[in-house]
């Protein structure tokens, strides 16, 4: 990795030891920054206060090995990056603003997609994730990491029974407690479609019945007008000497009519007299009609104000604010729609507890295989932490894998007996450790030292190595609160992890960093004013010199060099 303008780190390029490669550092020289570095190329989330003041942004890039055929390798390709003889190029960039952007294989990528790829290349375990594993739900999930496909099949499964059964149970509740409710909303849908029902509206009834109100009003005036204007256009019989405009059309026809002949002109414009008389007859014998059929009659006037009443009534009532006879049968159709929906909710609660019931009992039976799968996983799991604990100077302390189930009158039933379940089934798992012959098993909460912590961590995740395995592990100071000879034990635990893969520690413990095959030391230096930090691989003398610092806190202490002396002499026979 090459590291710039992180933190106290200005510019400096990280050399990994295929092996076994150990962090170390004065505490406060930057040694988190290595740590930080590689989260961020893993997807991790991107700080700006991170950024060493005076710059415009971090940089961090790493060179990553990939084994062909891996699907980091593939998912790689798929975004489109290049993967140039098993080497994979990635780059993270912070700005001091906040903005983030990510490179891989030389083309530009989403962060998510780094931390997709992380999961199949590194493993990171820090202090956090001891404390992490003290909570039972990381437990299960570690036992579950470990059972492989016999528990992830059944859980998968499990999973999405589960989820369709709090689905169920959640549309009964809502059901059965609005139940009341319902019914208050399905009796006035039935009052109002009873009210719509009995007036019988049609659509545009409104707006005709309008026009007939309006014209049955005005029935003499509207006769008055029409006998009027038929008399006008043809004459009155009552009133032979008086002047109508058929008349006077037709005289004027006949006069050009006389001498059409004379002028092609004057024979168009007799034409067009002609027309006019035939229109005025026409509307004349129209007005005679409409006079004769118009009807004044009062009650049917007082039938279609009472009908235009009701209608009224109900555009108010149902109409929205329109309130007219088409939205009222709007309203009807959608009233009808939702009281059948309502008047089928008793039939769809016994449908969809039917349907909860058979899932119930689906759900029971995977429960049950859960548990037998995590009971065969308990046993193997439990033996191999507790081998591994004996190679950590822990010899004879016992880890025990405690499965056990809650009884729940609402629960599902597995081995005779109604439990309590959840998402991931109805085990509850919890580690317990014995750290010596007599003690009683204890949950590792309360029963393990912080240094039995760490230990306990480690080998869950050497477990871990042998059966899901990464190609690199990164442990940030796992080995806090340990000392002596079992911190002996980690660094040579750890050097025999790094013969499989490669391994990464950054630690305060001359004993474990002695086991590495490289050395990194994190180095801080300041002008007064600025404060730069550096990394450099330490070789011969200058490791000696790091390690008796680890030591004693005096390079040049003589008994300290002897003692570094002695452990790099230990950990290269063990090699």
């Amino acid at each position: 990795m090459r590291i710039r303008s992180l933190g106290v780190i200005d510019d400096a390029v990280v050399e990994l030891s295929p092996g076994f490669t150990a962090v170390t550092g004065e505490t406060g020289a930057g040694k988190t920054m290595v740590v930080t570095s590689l989260g961020l190329l893993l997807g991790g989330r991107a700080d700006p206060a991170l950024v060493r003041i005076g710059a415009k942004s971090a940089v961090v890039e790493g060179r990553i090995s990939v084994p062909p055929g891996a699907a980091a390798v593939t998912r790689a390709e798929d975004a489109g990056a290049e993967v140039d003889d098993g080497v994979l190029l990635v780059s993270r960039t912070v700005s001091a603003e906040g903005r983030s952007r990510a490179h891989l294989g030389g083309r530009s990528v989403p962060v998510g997609l780094l931390a997709e790829l992380a999961d199949d290349l590194v493993a990171v375990h820090g202090q956090t994730d001891q404390q992490g594993l003290l909570k039972l739900s990381r437990q299960r999930q570690a036992l579950d990491r470990y059972a492989g496909d016999a528990v992830a099949l059944p859980l998968a499964r499990y999973a999405t029974v589960y989820r369709r059964v709090r689905s169920l149970t959640g549309e009964l509740d809502t059901l059965t407690t609005r139940a009341r409710e319902r019914a208050q909303e399905a009796d006035l849908l039935r009052f109002g479609l009873d009210e719509v029902a009995a007036v019988s509206p049609r659509a545009g009834e409104d707006v005709e019945l309008a026009a007939e109100a309006e014209r049955l009003g005005h029935a003499e005036a509207l006769a008055s007008a029409a006998t009027a204007g038929h008399a006008t256009l043809v004459g009155n019989p009552e009133d032979p000497e008086g002047i109508d405009a058929a008349t006077l059309v037709a005289g004027a026809h006949r006069a050009l009519e006389a001498v059409r002949s004379h002028d092609p002109a004057l024979a168009d414009l007799a034409d067009r007299i002609s027309e006019i008389g035939i229109l005025v007859g026409d509307v004349a014998g129209e007005l005679a009609g409409y006079a004769g059929d118009l009807d004044a009659d009062p009650l049917r006037l007082a039938a279609v104000e009472e009908r235009r009443a009701a209608l009224g009534l109900l555009a108010r009532k149902y109409g929205g604010p329109e309130q007219d006879v088409a939205s009222v049968l709007v309203w009807a159709a959608q009233g009808a729609a939702r009281l059948l929906e309502l008047d089928g909710d008793d039939d769809r609660i016994g449908e969809l507890t039917a349907e909860r019931d058979v899932l119930r009992v689906e759900l029971a039976g995977l429960a049950g295989a859960l548990t037998a799968a995590r009971q065969e996983a308990a046993a193997r799991f439990a033996a191999a932490v507790t081998a591994e604990l004996a190679s950590l100077a822990m010899p004879h302390a016992r880890v025990h894998v405690d499965l056990r189930q809650t009884d729940d009158p609402d629960g599902v039933e597995v081995g005779g007996r109604t439990v309590a379940y959840g998402p991931a089934g109805t085990d509850e798992v919890e580690l317990l450790l014995a750290p010596h012959p007599g003690a009683p098993a204890r949950p590792i909460a309360k029963g393990a030292s912080g240094g039995e912590l760490s230990r306990v961590m480690l080998a869950v995740e050497v477990v871990f190595a042998g059966t899901d395995p990464v190609p690199t592990y990164l442990f940030d100071e796992v080995d806090a609160g340990v000392g002596g000879k079992a911190a002996v034990e980690i660094g040579r635990r750890l050097a025999r992890l790094a013969k499989s893969a490669q391994v990464v520690v950054v630690t305060h413990l001359p004993q474990v960093a002695a086991f590495a095959d490289r050395q990194l030391l994190v180095e801080k230096t300041s002008d007064g004013s600025v404060t730069r930090s550096g990394v450099k691989v330490l070789e011969g003398e200058e490791r000696v010199r790091e390690l008796s610092r680890m030591l004693a806190g005096q390079e040049d202490s003589q008994t300290a060099r002897a003692h570094a002396e002695e452990l790099l002499a230990t950990a290269r026979a063990d090699a």
